[in-house]
């Protein structure tokens, strides 16, 4: 849509009357409604596709308001980026709803998206160049699973090919080329190389690690089983997650299948912003009200090749620790957290870099296995029980913390129900990131080098392929795979990192 049609809707806001308090600033953002849909179709024909998702969500997020008549006044409809085929399906949410004259807006791919676009959406209504925004997200990863399984497409709606009027940055890879030559390029690759880097680092055990991962893992399951918007809601014991069987098959070294992200689920949420004289117009009920109150983004290096190590995020320490600062708070302030939960190395890493207490809940949603891994789109379901919660208890202050690519991208939210006596705050954290260390890579390296992290597939039950991590005598960082079938199971019953090892011409290594 063009933007003199929503330079026109702002006027209209700006000119109107409101009670504002003197102390507030009109412009100051807040959240006035939630909504989450789980879809749990009987069979595909009843399924509904991820765009019907969305718009019940932002319905469900308008009822929770109380302002169900008022989504034709929305200005922005904003879609977090999912892996279905609508080139740009905001404006047709907009149609739907009423509000043909919103701008529209997306994101590229990442679990970051979410919280980002919540920082910037707030930056632009504190500037006034915004009053009432609606972000929405949904998959359909079970639905899609089903028609794959039945051998058949899943058919998406027309939304047409008009480009969004923004977009909240740009796609980037996420991966080397070294690590592409490799086939070393999939979450469940490189999350569980994070977790034996953690272990190594830590000095565990393979046993005492394999218990306390379960336990962490356990701990979310809990949680999950109180959150009525979870996927699942059942406690799983420690024993259970950690033990492979029929129903929770081996994945990747160290994870089972209870381990990873469940994105087979139908997920949809969305949220509803606005500017505290827009939420007064609108006669929103206060107890409704949730302040974003900071919010802090950056990266780590975008290939994993040139990170300094395998258990760390810069990234996370200086926007983790920025977005905290910004709100005048520390991590024993907090009440409530909701840590990305990809992976359990990702929750880890999360933990050591902003020094959050591991005795106390780290999610408010059960976590992407438990609450539900709708891909990009999960960190809309924590900010919505976020604020839910934060509706409950008003004095108490939440962080939500959301990752994207392999602990690449990060973005930061601190939020409660009591507003803050300063406008919301953010900072993008980059230049503090980009002064870290880094590593040197040696591309295509053959000759002798010690593993630094590795993790093992599998085909059923068995090993299949293993991928290596190495440090060169120099210093610089190698990859390699393994084949041997005396390797790869020396690699799931034995600490393999500090091994050394011999690496071919082809990439492939032996173990000295």
């Amino acid at each position: 849509m063009a933007f003199s049609a929503c330079e026109n809707y702002r006027t209209l806001w700006q000119n109107a009357s409101f009670s504002a308090e003197p102390d507030m600033n009109p412009n100051m953002p807040v959240i006035i409604g939630v909504g989450q849909i789980l879809q749990r179709a009987e069979d595909i024909e009843s399924a509904k596709e991820p765009i019907g998702l969305m718009l019940e969500a932002a319905r469900l997020a308008a009822d929770d308001a109380g302002v169900s008549g008022a989504l034709t006044s929305l200005d922005s409809v904003r879609v977090v980026r999912g892996i279905w085929r609508y080139k740009q399906p905001a404006g047709y949410i907009a149609a739907q709803l009423g509000a043909p004259q919103a701008e529209t807006m997306g994101t590229p791919f990442g679990g970051n998206s979410v919280q980002a676009l919540v920082s910037e959406t707030a930056l632009n209504i504190l500037s006034g160049n915004n009053q009432f925004v609606l972000l929405s997200g949904a998959e359909t990863g079970k639905t899609q699973a089903r028609y794959a399984k039945a051998g058949e497409t899943m058919p998406y709606l027309d939304t047409g090919t008009e480009p969004y009027d923004r977009m909240l940055g740009e796609e980037m890879g996420m991966t080397g080329d070294e690590e592409r030559r490799l086939g070393i390029q999939s979450p469940i690759q490189m999350y569980p190389m994070f977790e034996n880097a953690i272990r190594h680092h830590r000095g565990e055990s393979l046993a005492a690690h394999r218990e306390r991962i379960a336990s962490l893992w356990s701990g979310f399951s809990e949680v999950a089983s109180g959150n009525p918007n979870a996927w699942i809601r059942e406690a799983v014991s420690a024993e259970t997650i950690m033990t492979p069987s029929a129903s929770n098959r081996h994945v990747s070294f160290p994870y089972p299948k209870l381990l990873n992200s469940n994105n087979a689920v139908d997920m949809g949420a969305g949220i509803l912003m606005c500017s505290v004289s827009v939420a007064k117009k609108l006669g929103v009920d206060e107890s409704k009200w949730v302040y974003p109150w900071s919010g802090a983004n950056a990266h780590d290096t975008y290939a994993v090749s040139n990170r300094d190590n395998l258990y760390s995020s810069p990234a996370i320490r200086e926007a983790g620790n920025k977005a905290l600062e910004l709100a005048g708070v520390g991590v024993s302030d907090l009440a409530r957290v909701d840590v990305y939960s990809c992976f359990p190395s990702a929750v880890q890493v999360a933990v050591n870099e902003l020094g959050l207490d591991d005795s106390k809940p780290l999610t408010v949603t059960g976590g992407l296995t438990f609450g539900g891994g709708p891909l990009n789109n999960y960190v809309m379901h924590s900010i919505a029980r976020m604020v839910e919660l934060s509706r409950e208890d008003v004095d108490g202050v939440g962080l939500v913390t959301a990752n994207g690519g392999y602990l690449t991208k990060h973005a930061f939210g601190v939020y409660s129900a009591t507003p803050p006596a300063f406008d919301f705050r953010f900072e993008d954290v980059q230049p503090a990131v980009d002064q870290a260390p880094t590593r040197g890579l040696a591309p295509e390296f053959s000759g002798s080098a010690t593993i630094e992290s590795y993790t093992v597939m599998y085909k059923g039950d068995q090993p299949s392929m293993g991928h290596l991590a190495l440090r060169t005598e120099s210093g610089a960082r190698a990859w390699a795979n393994v084949q041997d079938a005396g390797d790869l199971a020396a690699m799931t019953t034995e600490e393999c990192c500090g091994r050394a090892v011999s690496v071919n011409a082809d990439s492939l290594a032996t173990f000295a």
